[in-house]
C-alpha cells in the first residue's frame, strides 16, 4: 500500500505544473501509412516465401510475435509492400480494421517482415513526441474512447485513417515523456517476463500432454469418436433469451471465451419454458462451439462436471461411451493431432465449421480406464499451474496489468484546455 501512495505522491510532483499542448495527430507526425493486402498484388506462402506477413493477431502486448500460423510472404512481395508502407526504427504499429488500437513500436528497421493493409504505420516527429510515449498514449482511456467515436463499419470495423490524425493528444515537455516512458516501463517489462514465462510453461504443457496422450498403433485399441459415443446438436438459445436466473444455460460463443477446459456451473441462464424446448447435456458431456472465426476455437471442448444444463445451436454435446473418461477425451481433444484434423476439414472464411460427420471419423486412442485416470491426474496438475486465472502466473499477470493500466490513465490524464 505504502508503495503505491509512493508512486502517486511522484506522479503528482512530476506533473505538477506541467504545461501540456494539445494538438491534433496529423500535425506532430511524418506521415501515416499503411500495408497491403494480396489481391492482385502478391500471393501469400508460396514455395518461395521465406518472410512474415505481418497481422493484427501478431501485434501482441506492445511487440511483434511471429507465431506458427503466421503467413509468409517472398522477397518481391515484401519490397512491394515495404514501397508503401516505407517501415522503419521508431515507427509505430497501430490496427486500424478489425481490433481497432493494438500498438507496437519497431525497435529495428524491419528486415523480413512486413504488414497488411489495415496496420497503419505513424511515423512521428521524435523532437515533438516520442514514439513508446505516443504508444502508451493510443492505449490511454481518454484517447481510446476519443478514437472509439470515429470507427466506423460492420460486421468488419475500421478507423479511418484521417479520423486517427484528427484526434487530439497532449503534449508535454520530452523530459516529462521521457520519465512517463521510464514508468510504464517497469510495469511492460514485468508483464512481458511474466508473459514468456507463462509461453514457456504452456508449450511445456502442450508437449507433456501429447507425449502422454501419444500411443503407438498397437499399443492400445483405437475408435473413431463415432464409434464411442453420440454426438446431441444444439437448438434455439440466443444471447437475448438469457435470464437473470433459472435453468442452467451455456452459449456456443461462451466455450471458447469465458470458460476453461471444464466446469460445473454456468455463466447464464434461460426461463424453464424456453429450456423446454432446448437441447440438454448432462454430467459426463463434452460440449463443443460448432463455429467460430478461426480453426482454433472450432469444437473446442468443455468438459462438463456438472448437472443438467441446455446449450445453444451451432453448439454440440458429445456424450462419451463407459469405456471413456470425460475429462481424458476433453484433454485428447486438445491435443495437435486434433488440431491438425480440424485444419484438414474446417471449411468457411468468416463462419468456420467442422462437418459433423467429419468430426466423428477422427480417430482416438482408448487405453484402460485405469491408465485414463492416471493420465487426467497428471494433466491436472499442468493445468492448475498454467491454465487457471486465479492461481499462478495467468493471475500475476492480470494484476501486473491492472497495476499498468492504472498508472498509464493516472500519468497520461492531462487536463484539456477547451477552445475558445
Amino acid at each position: 500500500m505504502s508503495n503505491n501512495s509512493n508512486m502517486q505522491n511522484s506522479i503528482a510532483k512530476l506533473l505538477d505544473g506541467v504545461a501540456v499542448e494539445w494538438k491534433p495527430l496529423g500535425e506532430v507526425i511524418k506521415s501515416l501509412k499503411t500495408g497491403l493486402n494480396p489481391r492482385n498484388n502478391f500471393k501469400l506462402n508460396t514455395s518461395d516465401a521465406m518472410n512474415f506477413y505481418i497481422t493484427v493477431r501478431e501485434i501482441q502486448n506492445g511487440k511483434i510475435v511471429f507465431l506458427d500460423k503466421t503467413d509468409k510472404i517472398n522477397n518481391q512481395a515484401l519490397e512491394l509492400i515495404n514501397n508503401r508502407s516505407n517501415l522503419e526504427a521508431g515507427d509505430i504499429l497501430f490496427s486500424g480494421t478489425g481490433t481497432v488500437g493494438k500498438t507496437a513500436v519497431i525497435d529495428e528497421k524491419p528486415k523480413n517482415w512486413n504488414i497488411k493493409e489495415g496496420v497503419y504505420v505513424i511515423k512521428p516527429v521524435q523532437e515533438i513526441v516520442v514514439s513508446k510515449y505516443l504508444s502508451h498514449l493510443f492505449n490511454s482511456k481518454y484517447i481510446v474512447n476519443e478514437y472509439s467515436k470515429k470507427i466506423v463499419g460492420s460486421p468488419v470495423i475500421s478507423l479511418p485513417m484521417s479520423e486517427l490524425k484528427k484526434i487530439q493528444i497532449p503534449i508535454p515537455p520530452l523530459h516529462i515523456q521521457t520519465e512517463i516512458i521510464r514508468i510504464l516501463d517497469i510495469f511492460t517489462e514485468l508483464t512481458a517476463e511474466l508473459t514468456a514465462e507463462l509461453t514457456a510453461r504452456k508449450k511445456q504443457y502442450n508437449y507433456y500432454r501429447d507425449k502422454l496422450l501419444t500411443f503407438k498403433e498397437d499399443e492400445v485399441e483405437w475408435k473413431a469418436l463415432g464409434e464411442v459415443g453420440q454426438l446431441i446438436r444444439g437448438n434455439g438459445l440466443q444471447k437475448k433469451d438469457f435470464t437473470e436466473t433459472g435453468v442452467p444455460a451455456i452459449h456456443y460463443g461462451q466455450i471458447y471465451t469465458y470458460y476453461g477446459i471444464f466446469a460445473t456451473e454456468t455463466k447464464s441462464f434461460v426461463s424453464a419454458k424456453l429450456a423446454e424446448k432446448l437441447k440438454k447435456a448432462r454430467y459426463g458431456d463434452i460440449l463443443l462451439a460448432g463455429t467460430s472465426e478461426n480453426v482454433k476455437d472450432v469444437m473446442t471442448p468443455l468438459g462438463w462436471l456438472g448437472g443438467e444444463i441446455v446449450f445453444s445451436g451451432d453448439m454440440f454435446a458429445f456424450r462419451p461411451s463407459n469405456i471413456l473418461n470425460t475429462k481424458y477425451l476433453t484433454y485428447l481433444l486438445q491435443t495437435t493431432p486434433f488440431q491438425k484434423f480440424k485444419e484438414k476439414y474446417a471449411n468457411g472464411t468468416k463462419v468456420i465449421r467442422i462437418p459433423a460427420e467429419k468430426f466423428l471419423t477422427f480417430n482416438i486412442p482408448i487405453p484402460p480406464l485405469k491408465e485414463q485416470v492416471r493420465i487426467v491426474e497428471i494433466l491436472d496438475k499442468f493445468d492448475v499451474l498454467t491454465n487457471s486465472i486465479s492461481e499462478g502466473l495467468p493471475r500475476e499477470i492480470e494484476l501486473r496489468q491492472k497495476q499498468y493500466e492504472y498508472y498509464r490513465n493516472l500519468l497520461l490524464n492531462f487536463p484539456k484546455v477547451e477552445d475558445k
